[in-house]
Order: structure tokens, then C-alpha cells, then sequence
């Protein structure tokens, strides 16, 4: 699997998590102490997907070349 096909896969697989989490929102709860804030989780989650796009933007040719052949 090639780098892009990596990033790729997980873009991909985190926004199926966002998707899931936004289908069924979760309340903020403590479990032994810890503080569990889902829409903290759905911002890193964002976060990741932000993180995808800009590198495989490095990836994508910066400049286009256009030319015309007359015969």
C-alpha cells in the first residue's frame, strides 16, 4: 500500500466514524474519573480529516500544463 493509498484509507475510515457519530450524538459522561466529551472526539475526528486533505493536496501537480498542436 503506497502512502496515498494509506492516507487515503484513513480519511476514509474516519469520516465513516463521523458519520456514525453525528447519525447518533452521544452525551458527555465520566467514567472512573475521566471526562467523556464526544464532540471533543467528533473535533479531533475533524481534526484527522483536515490533516488527509492537506497532504494528499501535496501530492497533486501544482501548476497545469496546457498545449496546443497546428498542423
Amino acid at each position: 500500500m503506497t502512502e496515498i493509498e494509506q492516507i487515503q484509507s484513513i480519511r476514509s475510515q474516519t469520516l465513516a466514524q463521523l458519520d456514525s457519530l453525528r447519525a447518533e450524538p452521544k452525551p458527555t459522561y465520566w467514567i472512573d474519573g475521566q471526562r467523556i466529551h464526544w464532540q471533543e472526539y467528533v473535533d479531533s475526528l475533524q481534526r484527522t480529516v483536515d490533516w488527509c486533505d492537506r497532504k494528499l493536496a501535496e501530492y497533486e501537480p501544482a501548476f497545469e500544463v496546457r498545449s496546443q498542436g497546428l498542423t
